[in-house]
């Protein structure tokens, strides 16, 4: 079986079609095969090339999306973790402590210990922080009216926020910009080496920083010590936490400010409409999130025999929840194919299909994209395309890696 080159993605046979190689992504999710999956096959059986991936089920609907995510006694995201190979990123039980890998009631209590570093008091206290390194990084970027925009804006300030929360040295941003890129690559990598490399030496970081900082006023010290009902987090539940903070917190903050940045350059017009009218940023924001859709999937595991759309899925079976196709579903929103920050966006998937794993982080990468928005459409005028657009080519991720830019300073 050969996958379909993007081109013929549209007149492909759909039992062709292959998502488990990153060739598909080359370009971007492929949403030219997505609207015809939703059309024709929303529940599709994908049959696997890669030696490293059994076969699996492509969910593109987002009414489908949203009623997995939310039966959790159903479909499982512990039983075989949340990519498409279970071993992705080492060993699954270590995986398991991660938030992300917990179904009730373990899910229930991880997510209680840690709601602490994310309630809207805490967060709304880094608005000055994220905005002073926002406008550092533009200003410096007015005195050449160039940048990349990647490298320069939308890895840093994420990046800069985490360390920040972790109580980490600002020179340590390179370190954690590293792992988080070698997990997105590893995660499709044939080999499990780049993945589990990067997953120990990034723990021994997080054991040595949490041991220096347990009795701290940082974020690690307050998890460290938080409690519930006597209960606390277990030291591997505490690394995981802080490990998936660097990666995940990361990725949707850097992606949607890359995508969204990229799309107003390609929409002059709405980027004035911004820079006239800043009252409309928190609702293009939506429109940004929905757009980029930064993580492609997660995936669920079926624990018993059930059926979705009338299509037969048994106990075991894994099904990839395709956000990237659920947030362009024309059942959710008409013209979804369309960029346009100007109208109103009150449904997306770009922190997951709902229920207990809604994205634990969304308001502070809402925060700190309404920030770098404000703040870009302000002091920033006629962007352009100086050099080639480098995507990131996973699976999993909807990512850049360079785009350059010139701009005359507002």
């Amino acid at each position: 079986m050969t996958a379909p080159t993007r081109s013929a993605f549209d007149t492909c046979d759909l039992d062709s079609v292959d998502l488990s190689v990153p060739e598909a992504f080359v370009d971007g999710p492929p949403h030219e095969l997505f609207a015809r999956l939703r059309a024709q096959a929303p529940v599709h059986r994908n049959h696997s090339r890669n030696p490293y991936v059994g076969d699996f089920w492509s969910i593109t609907r987002a009414a489908d999306i949203e009623m997995v995510s939310k039966h959790a006694t159903l479909f499982s995201a512990h039983e075989r973790g949340i990519w498409m190979r279970s071993d992705a990123a080492g060993g699954l039980d270590l995986m398991r402590n991660m938030v992300i890998f917990k179904d009730p009631p373990d899910h229930t209590r991880y997510r209680k210990l840690v709601q602490v570093a994310f309630t809207p008091r805490t967060i709304a206290h880094l608005e000055d922080y994220v905005r002073a390194r926002v406008t550092t990084i533009l200003d410096r970027a007015a005195e050449t009216g160039s940048m990349d925009l990647v490298k320069d804006l939308s890895l840093p300030v994420p990046l800069a926020v985490i360390t920040d929360l972790l109580g980490a040295p600002a020179s340590d941003v390179g370190k954690l910009a590293d792992w988080t890129a070698r997990l997105d690559t590893g995660v499709d990598a044939p080999e499990l080496g780049i993945c589990m490399e990067a997953m120990m030496e990034m723990a021994g970081y997080l054991e040595e920083l949490i041991l220096g900082q347990i009795k701290g006023d940082s974020l690690v010290g307050l998890l460290a010590r938080a409690e519930v009902d006597g209960d606390r987090l277990t030291e591997d539940e505490l690394l995981m936490f802080f490990a998936i903070l660097v990666f995940a917190g990361n990725d949707t903050t850097r992606n949607a400010t890359s995508s969204g940045v990229l799309a107003l350059t390609e929409h002059p017009d709405q980027l004035q409409a911004l820079a006239a009218d800043p009252s409309r940023i928190p609702n293009a924001v939506e429109e940004i999130l929905r757009w980029s859709t930064p993580l492609n999937y997660f995936a669920r595991t079926a624990l018993e025999d059930t059926e979705i759309r009338g299509v037969p899925i048994a106990a075991g079976d894994l099904l990839l929840l395709w956000y990237a196709s659920g947030s362009r579903d024309e059942e959710i929103l008409p013209g979804a194919d369309r960029f346009d920050v100007l109208r109103p966006v009150e449904y997306h998937q770009a922190f997951g299909g709902g229920g207990r794993h809604f994205c634990l982080g969304a308001g502070l990468a809402r925060l700190e994209l309404k920030v770098i928005f404000e703040e870009f459409t302000r002091r920033v005028r006629d962007p352009r395309l100086s050099g080639p657009v480098v995507r990131h080519c996973t699976t999993w991720v909807n990512g850049y890696d360079s785009i350059p830019l010139t701009f005359t300073p507002a």
